[in-house]
């Protein structure tokens, strides 16, 4: 098994700017890590870095605490499963799993028993004399992850593995990939995905990275660490604003008053205020800010009684311009005013129509603000932060 350091690493094209900029980061032994972000961030570009097939611009890359700036990709001890397969369609799975072992010499009997341990485990047994094009989208890709595997590398790199598949294959292999990672106990995952369900039930550890209109931070790192950290803790709009779905309801605001019980802050357009036991040095009253809250945490009222778990930090009342029953749970839009919807969980059996006017709560611990330049205030040292 090995950990990996990126230490100071960036990456740029020709005299543009850095696609990838300034990431330090530790991905330790028998770690899952996931690469998180938007389409064009540089998580692939990041990865591929770590696998050898990109150069490095500046920074070190080591591996097993070995620098491999200048080591080729197939002497890095890593093995890496693409998105598009890349499976020899000339070749039996037998022959494409087995073929990276033949390159290496690779005795033969050496070779038939990694080969049948792999497809035994990945469940490809009756597979192994057919090629690519009698298989389907999810064999083939446990093709090319049993490829992978049969090298027994102590690092394992997917770049988008299932973006390929359809819904109900996304889901079989991703148990697949979760249960693989816990039979290898030895090897360490470096898993990039544009899809935040993947990351949050697969992650041992997300590492989401900046992107969009903001040049300044595009390529850098938002925020490092355990999936429900990003989800309860995000240190940032634009974190919060990524992981969940639907996305947190953001509303503008304006601080009203600062005191050591915490900060109170006007919404926008309605007049509500609201109070949230956080700190800030640089506000001050008047100055405008962001708040926060998840569709999920928005609890709905019968009358004048709630049946919230804690004192609320916010009570809206607003017409329902919208009902989307799914069953199990509806997501409920709220008309807000000068702005985007605002987007409330209610159970699926809740008696919710469009056009009547509805009140939701939400607790304070499910509550964040935003300074004027996007992060996140810092909860009050003797509040209890949300688990």
């Amino acid at each position: 098994m090995a950990s990996i350091s990126l230490r100071g690493v960036q990456k740029a094209y020709g005299d543009g700017p850095p696609v990838i900029r300034d990431v330090d980061l530790e991905i330790g032994k028998n770690e899952f890590c996931v690469f998180l972000g938007p389409s064009g961030c540089g998580k692939s570009t990041l990865l591929r870095m770590i696998a050898g097939l990109e150069d490095v611009t500046d920074g070190d890359v080591s591996i097993g605490g070995k620098l491999v700036n200048d080591v080729p990709a197939a002497q890095r001890g890593v093995a890496m499963v693409f998105q598009s397969y890349a499976l020899f369609p000339h070749m039996t799975v037998y022959e494409n799993m087995a073929f990276g072992l033949k390159l290496a010499k690779t005795p033969k009997a050496e070779i038939d028993r990694k080969v049948r341990d792999a497809a035994r485990i990945l469940q490809l047994d009756a597979l192994l004399d057919r090629h690519p094009k009698a298989l389907s989208g999810g064999q083939r890709q446990r093709v090319a992850i049993g490829r992978a595997i049969v090298r027994e590398p102590g690092v394992f790199l997917f770049d988008e593995p299932l973006s390929n598949l359809d819904a109900t294959l996304r889901g079989q292999t991703r148990i697949e990939i979760a249960r693989l990672h816990r039979q290898f106990a030895n090897a360490s995952v470096v898993y990039v995905t544009h899809d935040q369900i993947e990351a949050m039930t697969l992650a041992d550890k997300i590492v989401l990275l900046h992107a969009g209109s903001d040049t300044e931070r595009f390529g850098s790192i938002a925020q490092v660490g355990a999936p429900l950290d990003l989800y309860h803790r995000p240190k940032s709009k634009f974190v919060a604003g990524f992981i969940g779905s639907p996305r947190m309801n953001f509303l503008p605001a304006k601080v009203a008053s600062i005191d050591a019980d915490g900060i109170a802050i006007t919404l926008d357009g309605s007049g509500e205020s609201v109070r949230l036991p956080l700190q800030s040095k640089d506000l001050s009253i008047g100055a405008p800010v962001t708040f926060g809250v998840r569709p999920e945490h928005l609890e709905p009222m019968q009358g004048e009684a709630t049946q919230a778990s804690e004192p609320s930090a916010i009570t809206l009342a607003r017409p329902i311009s919208l009902v989307e029953a799914l069953g199990e749970h509806s997501y409920v839009h709220l008309e807000q005013p000068g702005g985007a919807a605002l987007i409330a969980k209610a159970p699926g059996d809740a008696r919710l129509k469009q056009g009547e006017r509805a009140r939701f709560c939400a607790p304070a611990s499910a509550c964040h603000l935003f300074g004027e330049d996007g992060f996140a205030l810092a909860p009050l040292d003797t509040i209890e932060q949300h688990a």
